[in-house]
């Protein structure tokens, strides 16, 4: 389709062309094109068919991006018609784990800027605890796929011409464990994690980290982090002053910091899970139920700093508005933060993630909150995909641009015209974790799909937990669906390669520790060598297709650094399978008398299992799923 432009339209043509490939349509002068008239003037988003055409009128840059997708989507309705929404928060959008190995190449951040535009967001968050450079810091993200000055910036460009604002998202305090394990870090060094606070050259380096990360961003915004700091104090710290409370400790820093943004006429957020853990109980519970603010805590929280309330996992809404109500007496803007589950996990947690979400955004409606982000983490490596959480993305973006909820129907019908992909395909997502045996909506974040893909078929951790689910059984079924869901035609088919290849792997790897378990302890050695030399050569032989496929889709959207982890990962479930047809065909020809590791009593991994209603099992990292065996052991590395 040919579409022609009337009307001032000449600071939008730049956007205008990057989405024609996404819309299908081109921009023409012909007579024979869709005229569309366009219109800048207070009152929001309005679009429609007129006589002679189709029209947009705007009042912010990037709610004209929303009205083309609007056009595309209704522009075969010949009758005339008209679609106004009012933005019901004036900042929405995501923010990208670009720290924890996945750093997406500039082409990649603008093919999901245009995503983005579609959608009608209106700012980016790009979370970068070391990835950005430093002057005069050479191991500060030093072979982690750290951003390029003119890189950010390019980013910022892209952004800008779709009115989105990008801003940095940076750590001043802690979770810089990347740039603090060098020895050039340890005159920083608290803890692993933690600055070193209170001192001259921790100061300069906060200044310079301010500065760097800045500076390439149009926005004068920056959120300075500065949550989970529990190590704060307890380390060189200590050691130097003797014990402070880590309340007057963090104040005192984030003094430190905001004399610093404050310099550069910047508007500072951060996270405000600290000062709600100082104030509580426990002090380690950033949802404990009767904590409160107390006014003298209050009143030393400077109040020109935002405050973001992070919340990934409730569903009700009383728990927003009673949390909501925690926050106000810190006396600060209050923004907030939901998530579309893709930490930890090859699949996405849609059962969580738009139930909480939906209840949360209905919340912060109703308590006035102005500015609300989705976060993706990229917790342990980052086997998650960010394109495959759109459809998260799409429910913060209708329900900005409805007062009230919008339904699943509509949340899907405009999915599809900004991503190509039909909703239902990202709904089959949900079930690389959300196997039987899971809580309803996998609300208890259950993710065998790592934890199965990564045990030792050996050592069988995680069997006892899933024993007599018929997980081969339902990884075969979805393996199908996933199949015939694809649309090879469209631009993001490639993100449903991995999950089907994963699928692959899991409907024999995922109970195969349960069949050779059974096997052995039944002294059946004939279907002890038919496991040896059949199932596990051809998991194998599906591990090898699965990496491929994962390298293939890495290196598409992401810098190459950060690859090599999980490209050992794959290696070591290789190793491991290769280990086991060896052990286990020893044993059946006589050459070793047991195997030692089917010998041992198999045992539920953890608490969090279906045997107390809380879903099949969760396991954070790698190397816990992998072995129970130490990985590493660091006292001091230097």
């Amino acid at each position: 389709m040919k579409w022609r432009f009337e009307g001032e339209v000449t600071s939008l043509q730049p956007g205008i062309r990057c989405l024609e490939q996404e819309l299908g349509w081109k921009i023409a002068a012909e007579k024979e094109a869709v005229r569309v008239r366009v219109e800048q003037a207070p009152g929001g988003l309005e679009v429609g068919r007129e006589e002679g055409g189709l029209y947009v009128r705007y009042e912010l840059k990037h709610q004209f991006y929303r009205g083309l997708g609007l056009l595309a989507q209704h522009a075969g309705d010949e009758d005339l018609w008209n679609l106004r929404e009012t933005q019901q928060f004036d900042r929405v959008g995501p923010m990208f784990d670009l720290s924890r190995n996945a750093v997406f190449t500039v082409d990649g951040f603008k093919r999901m800027l245009n995503k983005l535009a579609l959608m009608g967001m209106n700012t980016v968050m790009l979370y970068m605890e070391d990835t950005y450079e430093i002057e005069g810091e050479p191991y500060f993200g030093y072979m982690r796929g750290r951003y390029s000055r003119e890189e950010l910036k390019e980013i910022d460009d892209y952004a800008d011409q779709f009115g989105i604002e990008a801003f940095p998202s940076i750590q001043t305090l802690a979770h810089l464990e990347e740039f603090l394990k060098w020895e050039a870090a340890l005159p920083y060094r608290d803890t692993k994690g933690a600055l070193l606070v209170g001192g001259e050259r921790t100061a300069l380096l906060v200044e310079r980290m301010i500065e760097s990360a800045s500076a390439p961003f149009r926005s004068r915004r920056i959120h300075i982090g500065m949550d989970e700091a529990e190590e704060l104090g307890r380390g060189k710290y200590l050691d130097r002053n003797g014990y402070e409370s880590r309340f007057e400790i963090m104040t005192e820093h984030l003094r430190t910091v905001l004399d610093a943004v404050r310099r550069r006429g910047l508007e500072p957020l951060m996270w405000s899970d600290m000062f709600l853990k100082l104030a509580s109980g426990s002090g380690a519970d950033y949802y404990e139920a009767d904590t409160t603010i107390p006014e003298e805590m209050a009143s030393r929280i400077p109040k020109d700093v935002s405050m973001v309330y992070w919340d990934y996992v409730h569903t009700e809404p009383e728990d927003y508005e009673r949390l909501i109500a925690k926050h106000r007496p810190l006396g600060c803007n209050l923004v907030f933060a939901g998530a579309v589950w893709i930490f930890n996990t090859f699949g996405v947690n849609y059962g969580l993630s738009l139930n909480a979400s939906d209840v949360a955004l209905r919340a912060c409606k109703k308590e006035g909150i102005r500015e609300v982000y989705a976060t993706m983490w990229g917790d342990d490596g980052n086997e998650g995909n960010p394109f495959a959480a759109l459809l998260g993305l799409q429910l913060y973006a209708e329900h900005a641009y409805s007062e009230e909820a919008p339904s699943r129907e509509r949340i899907a019908e405009r999915a599809k015209l900004c991503t190509g992909i039909d909703a239902s395909a990202f709904l089959l997502l949900s079930g690389l974790d959300e196997v039987p045996g899971s809580e309803p909506n996998n609300r208890k974040q259950s993710n065998p799909s790592k934890f199965l893909l990564y045990q030792d078929v050996l050592l069988g951790l995680f069997d006892k937990q899933i024993e007599g689910l018929a997980l081969e059984a339902h990884y075969g079924k979805l393996e199908s669906r996933i199949r015939q869901a694809r649309r090879p035609d469209a631009d993001l088919d490639y993100i449903f390669e991995v999950p089907e290849k994963l699928c692959a792997v899991l409907k024999t790897k995922s109970e195969i520790g349960i069949r050779l378990k059974r096997a052995y302890d039944a002294g059946d050695r004939k279907e002890l060598r038919r496991i040896a030399e059949e199932d596990l050569p051809a998991i194998a032989s599906a591990v090898r297709e699965l990496r491929a496929a994962h390298r293939a889709q890495w290196l598409r959207m992401f810098k190459p650094f950060g690859w090599e982890v999980i490209d050992i990962r794959y290696g070591g479930v290789l190793s491991r399978l290769d280990t086991a047809a060896l052990r286990i065909l020893d044993y059946v020809d006589g050459r070793i008398e047991a195997i030692e590791e089917l010998e041992q009593e198999r045992l539920v991994y953890s608490s969090a299992n279906r045997f107390n209603n809380r879903g099949v099992g969760w396991c954070s990292y790698y190397y816990r799923m992998a072995s129970p065996n130490v990985f590493f052991h660091v006292i001091n590395p230097f």
